[in-house]
C-alpha cells in the first residue's frame, strides 16, 4: 500500500530540484529557488486528483486534521462527534484545539454512522470529525441530512482515503474543511506530510495563516507580513512537498490496479463461507487500498487470525487489537493522560471516558481483519493469497462447527 511501492527516478528528480537550489523552505528566497515551488505544486496536484478549490500542504496528516478543525471554527469548549476507530492523531487533534471529544457508534463502512451521531447530538455539540477509514468512505447522503438538521460544522479526516469519493465528490469535500495524509504507509507518501483541503477561501484563509504562525503570506518580505490570527508552525517542507508531488501524481495508477486487484480478491474470497466484507457507501469511488474482511463473530475473527499466523500469511491487521486505531487500547485518552486537557479540566469532559458504552463498534471492530492491497503484487500473488485466506477461514468455520 505505500506509495513507496513505486518509488523512482520521478521522486528523484522532484527531490534534486530542491537540492539543486538549496532553498528547503517553502516561503520566500525566489531568486534563488529557479522557479522551483514544491510545496506549491503539491497542493496543485492534490486539488487536480480531489477538485478542491483550495488545497494547502503542511507538516503532517495529523497537522492537517488540527487546521482543518481550527480553520472551521472549532476551538475551546466545543463538542466535537468523533469516531473510536481511527487513528489516534484524529483524538488528539481534536484535544489540541482545546475541544471536547465525545465518541459515537460507527458501522459496517467501518465509519461514523448518521444514527450513531444522531444519538450523540447535546445542545452542546458544534462539531463532527468525520473519518474515512481504510480507504473507503462514510454513507454521506445520511450523515449530510444529520449535519444540515442540527447546522453542525463538518470536518474530514480522509487521512487513509485520499483518492476516493462519494457519488462523484471526494472525500474531504462534504463538510467545511477535510485533511489527507500523505505520510509512509498511504496510497502515496511525501515520507511526512499533509494537506488541508476546502471549497471556501475564507476557511482556505484561516488554515494558509493559521499553519504558519498566522503569517498572511501577502504583500511584504518575509517575516514583516501582518499576522490576523495566532497561528502555529505546521508548515511542510520542499523536500517532503517535492517527494509529495511526484507520489501524487501516480495515484490514478496505483488506484487502478488496486481496484482491480481487490475485484479479483473479493471475488474468489466470496465464495467461502463465513467471509464476508466491510460495507463500501459506493464502490465506484473506493480507493481500494484495504480489503476489509467481517467474520461472523469476534470468536470466528480470533480464531482465523490464529490461522493467518499458523500458515505464515502477513500483511494483516486485526483491528480489535490495534494499538493505535481503536478505543480499547487507548488508556492515555480513556484517563486523559496529555498534556491538552484544559477545557476538559476546566469544563469537565462530556463523556465518562473510562466506561464508554459503543457495542456495535466494537461488535463491527471485533470481526473486523484487514490486508493492505500491493499495487506491485502479480495477479498470481493474488490468486495465492485469496487460497490461503479461503482455507484458512473455511477450516476454522469446519471446526467451529463439529
Amino acid at each position: 500500500m505505500p506509495g513507496t511501492e513505486l518509488f523512482g527516478a520521478e521522486e528523484r528528480k522532484e527531490v534534486n530540484d530542491v537540492l539543486e537550489t538549496g532553498i528547503l523552505f517553502r516561503y520566500g528566497h525566489d531568486a534563488q529557488r529557479k522557479g522551483h515551488w514544491k510545496a506549491k505544486e503539491f497542493e496543485t496536484e492534490v486539488k487536480k486528483i480531489t477538485g478542491a478549490k483550495y488545497a494547502h500542504a503542511v507538516s503532517s496528516g495529523s497537522t492537517a486534521v488540527a487546521t482543518a478543525l481550527a480553520a472551521s471554527g472549532i476551538g475551546v469548549g466545543d463538542e466535537v462527534i468523533v469516531p473510536p476507530f481511527t487513528f489516534i492523531a484524529t483524538i488528539e487533534a481534536v484535544l489540541f484545539v482545546g475541544a471536547l471529544p465525545v465518541f459515537a457508534e460507527i458501522d459496517e463502512t467501518l465509519c461514523l454512522s448518521a444514527a450513531g451521531i444522531e444519538k450523540a447530538i447535546t445542545p452542546k455539540t458544534k462539531g463532527i470529525c468525520l473519518v474515512h477509514m481504510c480507504g473507503g468512505m462514510a454513507d454521506m447522503d445520511a450523515i449530510m441530512a444529520v449535519v444540515k438538521k442540527h447546522n453542525l460544522i463538518l470536518v474530514e479526516d480522509a487521512g487513509q482515503a485520499f483518492g476516493s469519493s462519494y457519488k462523484g465528490t471526494s472525500t474531504g469535500l462534504f463538510g467545511k474543511a477535510g485533511s489527507y495524509s500523505f505520510d509512509f504507509f498511504k496510497i502515496a507518501t511525501a515520507g511526512e506530510g499533509g494537506v488541508f483541503v476546502t471549497n471556501d477561501e475564507a476557511t482556505y484563509n484561516a488554515a494558509d495563516y493559521y499553519s504558519d504562525h498566522g503569517h498572511s503570506h501577502v504583500g511584504a518580505k518575509r517575516g514583516m507580513e501582518e499576522h490576523p490570527i495566532l497561528g502555529f508552525n505546521y508548515r511542510i517542507g520542499e523536500l517532503n512537498a517535492a517527494v509529495g508531488v511526484a507520489q501524487t501524481r501516480k495515484v490514478p495508477h496505483i488506484r487502478e490496479i488496486n481496484r482491480k486487484y481487490k475485484k479479483m480478491l473479493t471475488e474468489i474470497l466470496s465464495k467461502t463461507q463465513g467471509i464476508g466484507f466491510a460495507r463500501i457507501a459506493d464502490p465506484e469511488g473506493d480507493s481500494a487500498t484495504f480489503l476489509n474482511l467481517l467474520l461472523p463473530n469476534p470468536e470466528t475473527a480470533q480464531a482465523v487470525v490464529d490461522a493467518f499466523n499458523e500458515a505464515g500469511i502477513a500483511g494483516f491487521d486485526y483491528w480489535f487489537k490495534n494499538m493505535y486505531h481503536f478505543i480499547n487500547q487507548w488508556d492515555h485518552i480513556r484517563e486523559m493522560r496529555t498534556a491538552s486537557k484544559l477545557a476538559i479540566e476546566v469544563l469537565g469532559a462530556p463523556q465518562d471516558y473510562q466506561n464508554i458504552s459503543l457495542p456495535q463498534s466494537q461488535e463491527v471492530i471485533g470481526r473486523l481483519i484487514s490486508f493492505g492491497i500491493r499495487c506491485t503484487w502479480t495477479e498470481e500473488q493474488v490468486k495465492e493469497l485469496a487460497e490461503k485466506i479461503s482455507a484458512c477461514v473455511a477450516s476454522v468455520m469446519q471446526k467451529q462447527m463439529v
